[in-house]
């Protein structure tokens, strides 16, 4: 084993140390003190549209994964590659620390209301990879060959293979051990225990309860999404790298801006005013046509136009900008939020508290809109401004300030293979706040077919449907979908990408039938 090979194991094992004890420290600091995550924060929120549609439509909801794991090969590759520089000259690789820790610290700084302690990890991550990487580098330079001249006739220096393994597996141990401390600490540091918090929450009853789901609105149709989508089951796509975690003993709502009555209220004054529950659909502006990035689900919550009522808004004041804990801003219509829809600020999910990844303790929820301007969770502020004079978070990333959804249909099954003979061809369809009106089905370019629809539940949850196939034939097959809202508008037929305001086209399937 070469020198330079020994000292990228050993770099790569330092840092594998360093994110251990960074992550280890967060426990007391927070976790998005961690500079693994407040880089990644970093990347998120400098990111441009194409870059964000790219990871979303690849990896779905699995896209801060990916970011994390991502970030963790490059770094591990760049530490092996500064301790192989760094066994000749020692300052390379103390140099390539320091600008790693400056990155750390100045991403650590300046995330959403940060204080001098967000840099406690990243320095003590700096001084742990230091001490690994001179003890490990120590070692391999012991354990290294003597010089030809001072070994016996025919060994060479070569270093032995008991020798190799030797180290290189007090390399692997250090890294797996400094792996296993770091899940441990970014555990630890994100289970502050809300369980009981959670539970502890009793839910009203609502004033004005949601109108019981028809049985003929959700059909009994294998591989056709349910009407309600389970809180389990519900996506989610936002921007935090760690799942804020807010006691609702201690959460409050500012209502300011421009407004006449700026006011702040507590859970407690919240869960005391009168309820609404309503079934409505949410849906994600990265939703690629056919994409599973919408669910429907039951909101408990006070009507936000009510809240604003109280505030006075002034007269210009037409948006309005929901800001959650973590700093993420979205920017909302204030004619919308005062039109008459079922704008709640919610804090029950189907029957339960907000699950803690969808907003606990109170979120926003708003029908007829894509969630990046209108779904804002773990929200702490409400402020009245206007279009003119800011941008909330997406729209200076390339996205539409305003975005209502777009009429859209998909098709659940059949998915790849069916049987031949009758075939059940089933989805949804939805255009919240204006609702459904009609879904058609197109066999192999044929002519449009119209299908059926489940009932009509509200205006603004999706719309279950389905279309009989009476003979299908072995064989490929194509299967297209469309779908028309209660204005008479028939959703396009050309593509386009989610950016900047919502992905259009008919969603289309192949069927080999056997």
């Amino acid at each position: 084993m070469s020198p330079g090979t020994a000292g990228a194991a050993a770099g790569a094992a330092a840092a594998a140390v360093a994110l251990a004890a960074a992550e280890l420290v967060t426990v007391v600091t927070g976790p998005g003190s961690g500079p693994l995550v407040a880089v990644g924060g970093v990347v998120i929120d400098n990111s441009p549209a194409p870059v964000t549609e790219f990871a979303i439509s690849t990896f779905g909801v699995h896209d801060k994964t990916a970011l994390l794991l991502g970030t963790v090969i490059l770094l591990a590759g760049a530490a092996g590659l500064l301790g192989a520089a760094a066994v000749r000259r020692l300052w390379i690789g103390l140099a390539g620390l320091a600008g790693f820790t400056a990155i750390g610290l100045v991403a650590a700084l300046t995330r959403h209301e940060a204080s001098a302690v967000a840099a406690v990890p990243t320095l003590v991550g700096a001084v742990a990879a230091v001490a690994s990487y001179l003890v490990l580098r120590g070692r391999s330079i012991d354990e290294a060959p003597a010089p030809a001249g001072d070994t016996p006739a025919g060994d060479g220096g070569a270093p032995s293979a008991t020798t190799r393994r030797g180290f290189l597996a007090v390399a692997a141990a250090v890294a797996g051990g400094a792996a296993l401390a770091g899940f441990g600490g970014r555990w630890a540091a994100t289970q502050r225990d809300l369980t009981a918090a959670r539970a502890a929450v009793d839910l009203p009853v609502p004033a004005d309860p949601a109108s019981p789901v028809p049985a003929g609105a959700d059909l009994d149709v294998p591989g056709l999404a349910s009407y309600v989508t389970g809180n389990d089951d519900f996506y989610r796509i936002d921007t935090a790298l760690v799942v804020p975690r807010v006691d609702p003993d201690t959460w409050q709502l500012r209502i300011h801006g421009r407004v006449r009555r700026p006011y702040t209220i507590d859970f407690a004054d919240l869960l005391s005013r009168p309820m609404v529950e309503r079934y409505v659909t949410l849906a994600c502006v990265s939703n690629e046509v056919g994409g599973d990035l919408i669910g429907n689900a039951r909101w408990l919550g006070v009507p936000v136009t009510a809240l604003l009522a109280a505030a006075e808004p002034e007269p210009g004041a037409d948006q309005v900008v929901s800001r959650a804990v973590d700093g993420w801003t979205c920017g909302t219509p204030t004619a919308v939020l005062t039109d008459g829809r079922d704008a709640l600020l919610a804090v029950g999910m189907n029957g339960q508290p907000l699950p803690l990844e969808h907003g606990f303790p109170v979120r926003m929820v708003v029908p007829g809109l894509y969630g990046y301007v209108s779904a804002c969770k773990w929200i702490a502020e409400i402020e009245l401004s206007s279009f003119a004079d800011y941008d909330a978070y997406w729209v200076p990333r390339g996205w539409a300030p305003q975005a209502p959804i777009k009429t859209q249909s998909r098709i659940d099954t059949p998915r790849g293979r069916a049987a031949a003979g009758l075939v059940t061809v089933a989805g949804v369809a939805w255009a919240q706040h204006r609702g459904i009106e009609r879904v058609e089905v197109q066999l192999d370019g044929g002519p449009w077919q119209e299908a059926e629809l489940a009932d009509s539940v509200s205006a603004d949850t999706w719309r279950q449907w389905f279309w009989r196939w009476e003979d299908a034939t072995p064989g490929g097959h194509e299967l297209v979908a469309r779908a028309t809202d209660a204005t008479g508008q028939t959703q396009p037929a050309e593509r386009s990408s989610p950016a900047p305001d919502g992905a259009t086209g008919w969603h289309t399937v192949r069927v080999e039938v056997s």
